[in-house]
């Protein structure tokens, strides 16, 4: 019996204390989610602007949750219902908004002697509004997401997803009505509960290259000015397929092509014949360094971009710009652009900026916070060069702006026969000194332009007016 009895107090403790604060916040746990609405809920905010906050209403719940600019920052706040769950820094940060963090103690004692209610903490995120507003704005009606980050400290300043969905639908206390719009959402085929700027998996395409670039110089067998053969198409070892440049044409003149030229001027032959040349694993390791293949706590948990282990060496040449079964999201890519911005640093990306009590005392601020190191500084310092020539005088030069140096990358991938295109274009500026911003563009299906549409016609365009808001 006294075995019984301890094992019954382990398990108690373990479920009371050891995973209080997960069970709480735990999407299908109604009984929180009821609580919750009879609770002030703390607001979320974006420096003073006010993105999320509870209201007192005259019903049963007591209090009603209300978003500003519902459209613009969902993928960001996500939603916050009785009969649907949680999403976003809503769910992710439930405990503290709710007030039921353990290091809210104190506040949870005071609501114990009072028989007052906890008051929820206030969440800050590190996104700008009128970054975020000018990239909601960039987007217009293409189907996709922008992120933005600060490359020395990780803050991400914007994070957009279109199309997106109205959170206010989604908190009210008509049950029916709820239902009636999540189901809606959750039947749309262009998915807008899908949080693209972490939670989209596509084809890189051309803005991969700057991985297998970073691996061939970072294996101290290359150099920007190391060569291949210049061919305009590339038969695939042991295979009936074909690999050619965008225009069928050889990547320049001359009969030879440096990984300079075959970066700035975004051409596949000649990255496919240097990724074979170095072989898979070098590209892997160097992909793994920069975050593929785990996932980030942003605090929203994002996907896992993806390459594969093991490949061969059509699959390798595929690989190595960005097809084959490559997938990535625009966070990741994002984190690729930062990490050559910031000396080959890169940075733990975050929406966090603080959490304070509702007695205005902080319980959490943001600390930088370092991921890895992928590269060499001199490597970066290499890569910085390609990229600025990509979009000076290369295949993206959309995004460049007057009297700013922009760095760049842009991306045309493949989806499968006759799918349209995703279109990227990644990159950061200032780029001839102290790099402040980097930015990442997916525009999907093509754009609405099908297999005809490019990553410097749409996607870089959308960076630079992005960067161009940014940047004053």
């Amino acid at each position: 019996m006294l075995i019984m009895f301890l094992a019954l107090f382990a398990a108690a403790t373990v479920i009371q204390v050891a995973q209080a604060d997960s069970l709480a916040s735990d999407g299908r746990n109604t009984r929180t989610l009821y609580d919750s609405f009879r609770a002030q809920r703390g607001p979320i905010m974006a420096g003073e602007t006010v993105l999320a906050q509870s209201v007192p209403v005259d019903d049963d719940f007591r209090f009603l949750r209300q978003y500003s600019s519902p459209l613009v920052y969902a993928p960001v706040t996500g939603f916050f219902t009785l009969n649907q769950g949680l999403s976003g820094i809503e769910l992710s940060e439930n405990s503290y908004l709710t007030g039921s963090n353990s290091s809210q103690f104190l506040e949870q004692l005071n609501s114990i002697l009072t028989g007052r209610p906890t008051q929820g903490a206030a969440v800050t995120l590190t996104i700008r509004p009128d970054v975020q507003q000018a990239a909601w704005d960039a987007l217009g009606n293409y189907q996709g997401a922008v992120v933005v980050t600060e490359v020395a400290t990780g803050k991400i300043l914007a994070m957009v997803s279109k199309p997106s969905f109205d959170p206010n639908l989604l908190a009210g206390h008509n049950f029916e009505a709820v239902i009636e719009y999540y189901n809606a959402l959750d039947n749309d085929p262009a998915q807008p509960l899908i949080n693209r700027p972490i939670g989209a998996l596509d084809p890189p395409g051309s803005t991969f290259k700057l991985v297998t670039a970073a691996a061939l110089l970072e294996s101290g067998l290359y150099t920007p000015e190391s060569t291949v053969e210049n061919r305009a198409r590339l038969p695939l070892p042991g295979t009936d397929v074909e690999i050619r440049n965008s225009d069928g044409k050889t990547c320049g003149p001359g009969d030879q092509v440096t990984l300079f030229t075959a970066v700035s001027l975004s051409c596949n032959v000649p990255l496919a014949e240097f990724g074979m040349a170095l072989g898979y694993k070098p590209i892997v390791d160097m992909a793994k360094k920069f975050g593929f293949n785990q996932t980030f706590d942003v605090p929203m948990t994002s996907a896992r971009s993806y390459i594969p282990q093991v490949m061969d060496e059509p699959q390798t040449a595929l690989a190595a710009f960005g097809q084959f079964d490559v997938r990535a999201t625009p966070l990741q890519v994002a984190l690729v652009s930062a990490a050559i911005a910031n000396g080959g640093v890169e940075m733990y990306p975050t929406l966090i900026e603080g959490i304070t009590a509702s007695d205005l005392r902080p319980i959490s601020s943001f600390t930088p916070r370092e991921y890895s190191r992928p590269i060499s500084a001199e490597t970066a310092a290499q890569l910085t060069a390609m990229m600025q020539a990509s979009v000076s005088n290369g295949a993206a030069t959309n995004a460049s702006i007057e009297n700013v140096s922009v760095a760049g990358k842009t991306g045309t991938a493949e989806n499968g026969p006759d799918e349209p295109y995703t279109l990227w274009f990644t990159g950061f500026a200032p780029a001839d000194s102290e790099p402040k911003y980097a930015i990442t563009v997916v525009v999907e299906n093509g754009g609405g332009m099908g297999t005809t549409g490019y990553g410097n016609l749409i996607a870089a365009p959308i960076a630079r007016a992005v960067l161009e808001a940014v940047l004053k």
